[in-house]
C-alpha cells in the first residue's frame, strides 16, 4: 500500500522514478515545484538560507489577539499583506461568559484599524475560508494554526507560532534553510467507500514514528493525482501536518483550474508540475487502489490500522496500542461498539465528505439510542449548497445533528463524549483529552479518527464499527456550486483600507504581555518539570479546550501550563522566581562564578521530544511569563515549537542522552551571552542538587540564525523589535 524510498531519487516527467541520471543532483533539485515557489518568495539572494515573504496570512480567535498585541507593542501601523482573522475556535462564546466575544470585537476593530479581513463566528473554519478565497497557484500563505495547508490548490502554506506572523506584519522575513523535498508518488485510484482520511491516516502511520518527512516539504506527484477530486486532495493535504512535515505542494491540473473557476477566481490558477528531471530527497509511493478504510486509534493520528485488521483481532490490536480499557466495548462477537460520531472542521466538513455521508444515510436512521452523530459543514457556502441540494435534509432525517462551521471538536470544545466513551471523528487530531474530557475531574474519554464515509457506515450500523467498503452504496457525483452570498453579507474586507483613527476594542480579559528581561551573562535555572514520554504534545504543554477563554490573558492562561502532564509545575515555576535557592546552592554558585550576586534565575523544562501538534505559541509563552529560561530536549518534535521557544526568549537546548538531573535541581550556565555571540554549539554547564553537589553537564545548541540569536539575547521578540 505504502512504500518508503529512503534515499534520493530522480523523477522523470513527473511520473517515473529512477535512481540515477546524468543531471547533477544540485541542478535537478531546482526542478521541484517546491524549489520554484520557495525561491520565488526568497529575499536573501541565497537559496540555501531562505528569507521568505508570504503573500497572505491567517489566524483564528485563539491566536490573533496575542499576535496583534505583540505586533502593536513592536510598532505595527498597518497590515502589509492580506491578513484574515477568522472566528472558528472560540465561536461558541460558552466558556467565561462574554470573554470570547470580547476577543471577536477586538479582532473586528483591529481589522478596521490596520486593514485586515474579518470573518465572523459561524461563517467558516479558518482553512476552508483560505481555500475558498485566498489560495492561489504558486503563492505562499502563513497561518498561526498548525493545519495551514493548501498544497492541493498549488499554494505552499505553513503553520507557525504567532511570533512568526508578527515578523511578517513588521515586514520582516521567515528564515529557514532550504528544506529537503520528499515526493509523494500517487498511483492507482481509491475504491468506492475509501475517502481522503483513509489515505491520510495510512500516510501518517507510515512516516510519523521514523521522522522520515520531519520538517521537509511533501510534493504530491504521479498519475494517481488525476484520479482524485480536488476536495479529496484537500482532505489528504490538510492532514500532512500530522506527518510533521514543514509544508506540502501538489501538481495542478484541470481539476484545480475548475476549482478556481467555480470559486470565481480563475486568475488564481496556473499549471504547476516538476521539471522533466527533478531530484527528491526521498519518496513515498502510495498505491491508492490498495488503501483500506482506516482507523487511527487513541491517542495519536499515527496509531493507524485498517478497520479490517482491527476486526480480525480487536483484542490484540487494542492491547498492542495500550488500550485495554476499550476491550469492554467489544461485544461477544468481538464487534467494537462506538458511542459517538463527529464529522467536522477543515478535514471533515468538506462538501464531498458530507455528500458521501448523505448517500450512505439517505433513507436510514442512526437510531434513538446512545449513539449520536454530528456534522459541521466547514463554511456557510458549503452549508448553503447542502441545503439547496437536499443533502442537509437527508442528514437531518437520518438523525444527524447539523451544526455551523466550528473547529471545537478538533480541540476539545465541542461534542465532549461521556466518561469512558469512544468517539470516532473525521477531524484532525485525537491527542489525549483533545475530545474535551478532563481526567483530573474523573472524566476520561477516547477519540479515534476515521473517514466520514466509515463514520456514516458505522452510524448506519447502530454504532458498530463498520468500514464503508462493507456497504453497497451508489455514491453521488458531488455537484458543488459555490455561493458566497453569506460572505458578502457578513465578512469585513478592509485590506488596503486601514483607518488609524479606529480605537482597538478591549475587553477585561485582554491583557498586554508582561515585561520580559534580556538574557544575562550567567543564568541559573531550576528544573521544574522532567517529562520522559516519547513525545510531548503542545496540548500537554498548554491544554486546549477549557483554556480557550484565557488565550488573550497571558498570566491567567499560564496558570494552566502543563496542567494535564505535570500539575505541580506552575507552583514550582512561581516558587523558583519568588524564593532564593537553598543556602547550599547559593554557596556552590558563588564558588563557581566568583561573584557575590546570584545569576539571573529562571525555570527550565526537560522533555524528550516536546512540541508535537498545534502551532499555538502559548505552549512556549506560558512558560516564559512564569519565568522560563529554556527547554532541554533530546530533540524538538517540530520546527514551529522550537521557533516559539526562541521567539519568546527561551533557549532551545538539546542533550545527547537522558540527563541525570531531577526536578528541584539547578542548572548553572556561565557566559551564556558570550557563548551565543560566539555561535557556540556546545555549552558546558553545571548541575547543582539542593544539597550543593555539583555535576558537569554538556548542553548543545544547534544552529541559530543571527536574528534568532539576537531575539534570545534581547529576551523576546517584542524586546528585539523595540531595540
Amino acid at each position: 500500500m505504502i512504500t518508503l524510498t529512503e534515499h534520493g531519487v530522480y523523477l522523470l516527467n513527473g511520473k517515473t522514478p529512477v535512481d540515477s541520471h546524468p543531471m547533477p543532483i544540485g541542478e535537478a533539485k531546482k526542478g521541484t515545484i517546491a524549489y520554484s515557489i520557495l525561491t520565488a518568495h526568497n529575499t536573501s539572494n541565497n537559496d540555501e538560507a531562505l528569507k521568505i515573504r508570504f503573500d497572505a496570512m491567517a489566524s483564528h480567535d485563539i491566536t490573533y489577539v496575542g499576535i496583534i498585541q505583540t505586533a502593536r507593542a513592536s510598532g505595527l501601523t498597518e497590515f502589509p499583506i492580506p491578513y484574515v482573522l477568522t472566528n472558528c475556535h472560540n465561536s461558541l462564546c460558552a466558556v467565561g461568559g462574554t470573554i470570547n466575544e470580547d476577543d471577536h470585537l477586538f479582532g473586528l476593530s483591529a481589522a478596521q484599524k490596520y486593514g485586515g479581513i474579518y470573518v465572523p463566528a459561524h461563517q467558516s473554519v479558518i482553512h476552508s475560508y483560505m481555500r475558498e478565497t485566498m489560495a492561489a497557484c504558486g503563492k505562499m500563505i502563513l497561518g498561526s494554526d498548525s493545519h495551514t495547508r493548501y498544497g492541493a490548490l498549488g499554494t505552499m502554506a505553513i503553520g507557525e507560532g504567532g511570533p512568526e506572523l508578527v515578523k511578517q506584519l513588521l515586514c520582516r522575513t521567515y528564515d529557514i534553510p532550504m528544506p529537503e523535498v520528499i515526493a509523494v508518488n500517487l498511483v492507482g485510484k481509491p475504491r468506492p467507500g475509501v475517502g481522503p482520511h483513509d489515505v491520510a491516516i495510512a500516510l501518517i502511520g507510515a512516516v510519523f514514528a521514523s521522522g522520515f518527512v520531519k520538517n521537509k516539504v511533501l510534493e504530491f506527484v504521479g498519475e494517481g493525482v488525476a484520479n482524485l477530486p480536488i476536495e479529496f486532495r484537500n482532505g489528504i493535504d490538510v492532514m500532512t501536518t500530522e506527518t510533521t512535515c514543514l509544508s506540502s505542494i501538489w501538481v495542478t491540473d484541470e481539476k484545480t483550474a475548475a476549482y478556481y473557476e467555480k470559486h470565481h477566481r480563475p486568475e488564481a490558477y496556473r499549471p504547476l508540475s516538476p521539471a522533466s528531471v527533478a531530484y527528491y530527497d526521498g519518496m513515498v509511493t502510495i498505491d491508492l487502489s490498495r488503501v483500506d478504510c482506516m482507523i487511527a486509534l487513541p491517542c495519536h493520528p499515527s496509531n493507524a490500522v485498517s478497520i479490517e485488521e482491527f476486526r480480525r483481532d480487536p483484542k490484540g490490536v487494542l492491547t498492542r496500542f495500550g488500550l485495554t480499557e476499550l476491550i469492554d466495548k467489544l461485544d461477544e462477537d468481538g464487534r467494537l461498539h462506538v458511542d459517538q460520531g463527529v464529522i467536522a472542521g477543515c478535514a471533515g466538513g468538506i462538501y464531498d465528505n458530507l455528500v458521501a455521508a448523505g448517500d450512505i444515510l439517505r433513507g436510514r436512521t442512526i437510531g434513538n439510542g446512545a449513539f449520536a452523530l454530528s456534522a459541521y459543514p466547514a463554511s456557510q457556502p458549503v452549508m448553503t449548497r447542502l441545503m439547496r441540494t437536499g443533502v442537509a435534509a437527508d442528514l437531518l432525517d437520518a438523525g444527524v445533528t447539523l451544526r455551523t462551521a466550528f473547529c471545537g471538536p478538533c480541540f476539545g470544545a465541542g461534542d465532549v463524549p461521556a466518561n469512558g466513551c469512544l468517539s470516532i471523528r473525521h477531524s484532525t487530531r485525537n491527542f489525549p483529552n483533545r475530545e474535551g474530557s478532563k481526567p483530573g475531574n474523573g472524566q476520561s474519554a477516547f477519540v479515534a479518527l476515521m473517514d466520514a464515509r466509515s463514520i456514516a457506515a458505522t452510524a448506519r450500523n447502530g454504532g458498530i464499527l463498520t468500514p464503508a467498503t462493507d456497504l453497497e452504496v451508489t455514491y453521488s457525483e458531488p455537484d458543488y456550486v459555490y455561493d458566497d452570498a453569506a460572505y458578502r453579507s457578513r465578512v469585513y474586507d478592509g485590506y488596503g483600507k486601514a483607518d488609524p483613527s479606529v480605537a482597538l476594542r478591549f475587553g477585561p480579559n485582554i491583557a498586554d504581555w508582561p515585561a520580559m528581561p534580556p538574557l544575562a551573562d550567567d543564568i541559573l535555572m531550576q528544573v521544574c518539570s522532567y517529562i520522559t514520554d516519547p513525545v510531548t504534545t503542545t496540548d500537554e504543554l498548554i491544554p486546549s479546550g477549557e483554556t480557550s477563554s484565557y488565550r488573550s490573558n497571558p498570566m491567567k492562561l499560564a496558570e494552566f501550563t502543563l496542567s494535564r502532564k505535570d500539575p505541580a509545575y506552575v507552583a514550582r515555576a512561581k516558587k523558583t522566581v519568588a524564593e532564593a535557592p537553598t543556602q547550599a546552592v547559593v554557596e556552590a554558585v558563588t564558588a563557581l562564578t566568583g561573584k557575590s550576586e546570584l545569576p539571573q534565575i529562571g525555570s527550565v523544562v526537560y522533555a524528550r521530544k516536546p512540541g508535537d501538534g498545534s502551532a499555538r505559541e502559548q505552549a512556549a509563552s506560558c512558560q516564559r511569563v512564569l519565568g522560563g529560561s529554556a527547554n532541554i530536549a533530546l530533540e524538538y518534535a517540530t520546527k514551529r515549537y522550537r521557533s516559539n521557544l526562541i521567539n519568546w526568549g527561551m533557549i532551545p537546548f538539546t542533550v545527547s542522552e537522558e540527563p541525570a538531573f531531577a526536578v528541584g535541581d539547578y542548572l548553572l550556565v556561565r557566559g551564556i551571552r558570550e557563548a551565543l555571540l560566539r555561535r557556540d554549539e556546545t555549552i558546558e554547564a553545571q548541575c547543582l542538587t539542593p544539597d550543593g553537589t555539583v555535576m558537569a553537564l554538556t548542553l548543545t545548541l544547534p544552529v541559530l540564525t543571527d536574528d534568532e540569536r539576537q531575539i534570545i539575547l534581547d529576551g523576546c521578540l517584542i524586546n528585539y523589535y523595540r531595540g
